[in-house]
């Protein structure tokens, strides 16, 4: 059984690329200390022990899966916003997006008599028309030990390459076991799967998920956070979770108000307040950078301007 490369939490973005190039995951030790992960345990516990579990086979009829979490949990927001792990998403996704976003937050638990889940690629979720480009970056954080009696995530490390019709034998299947507190970090390329909880415990992982900012989140932000929620999150936050503009052209909206009352176009944060005219601010200041250099943005915004309203 193959093992996957530990890292301490500190461990430079750089190195942890490397790895993730070769094996399309691994695990960050201790990224949370023990006391508080049972702190964000006890947060999300009541939300929880209230979810069903999953209705079919792939879901886990012994499994719950609880999401809306940034507008749920103090704590999870912090998880989501971890510098650690975004340095890691500016490395891998933004090669290939002016903008990455929150993709899912879900806390999954697995609960004695779940049988393994069938091996796959999260990124099956737009389909499998994406083979030219890595669409997400993953992290699974334990909230408990994960052991391979308890379900501990099945990983085939250096399966990134691989055809999407190809089953890993057993001999390549690895588990992500690790203390509490620490992530296990995978791409959306490689082959993986819940575990089988053969052990008389739950097994929580918080699954925080990071997609390019050009495709469909697979939690829909705007309704598991609305605009009323939104407005009291830091403005990076917000960004993350989608109230910003994903390219120049990518995600602005009318506001359905009176005559004259209101821009024509605006980018997402008018919503929760911010900003004006979609021309007149381009979504965000590091979005326009990226337009200049990557477009000559003068040029571009003359040509649109009629389109865009800017006047």
């Amino acid at each position: 059984m193959p093992e996957l490369i530990h890292l301490p939490a500190d461990t430079p973005a750089e190195e942890v690329l490397k790895v993730l190039a070769r094996d399309g995951a691994l695990i960050l030790d201790d990224m949370l200390t023990p006391e508080a992960t049972d702190a964000f345990r006890e947060e999300l516990r009541p939300y929880v022990e209230a979810t069903q579990p999953g209705r079919d086979g792939f879901s886990g009829r012994k499994t719950t899966r609880t999401g809306a979490l940034v507008a749920r949990s103090p704590i999870a927001r912090t998880a989501v916003m971890d510098p650690r792990i975004r340095a890691l998403c500016d490395g891998f996704l933004l090669p290939n997006c002016q903008r990455y976003q929150l993709h899912l937050t879900q806390l999954i638990r697995i609960m004695p008599g779940q049988p393994a889940q069938a091996i796959h690629r999260d990124r099956w979720a737009w389909g499998k028309n994406l083979s030219h480009v890595e669409p997400q970056l993953n992290t699974i954080w334990a909230l408990t030990e994960f052991t391979e009696a308890n379900g501990a995530t099945q990983v085939v490390p250096g399966s990134v390459d691989w055809s999407d019709d190809r089953d890993p034998e057993p001999h390549e299947i690895g588990r992500a076991t690790m203390r509490k507190g620490s992530v296990l970090v995978y791409t959306g390329s490689v082959f993986h799967g819940g575990g089988a909880n053969e052990s008389d415990m739950d097994r929580w992982g918080l699954n925080i998920t990071y997609a390019l900012g050009w495709l469909r989140q697979e939690e829909n932000q705007y309704l598991s956070c609305p605009p009323e929620i939104a407005r009291t999150l830091p403005a990076d936050l917000q960004a993350l979770i989608g109230y910003a503009m994903g390219g120049f052209a990518l995600g602005y909206y009318t506001p359905p108000l009176p005559p004259g009352e209101g821009p024509e176009v605006a980018p997402p944060e008018y919503v929760l307040g911010q900003g004006g005219a979609l021309g007149s601010t381009l979504g965000s200041p590091e979005l326009r950078e990226a337009l200049a250099r990557e477009f000559g943005a003068p040029e571009l915004r003359e040509t649109l301007a009629p389109e865009f309203g800017e006047a």
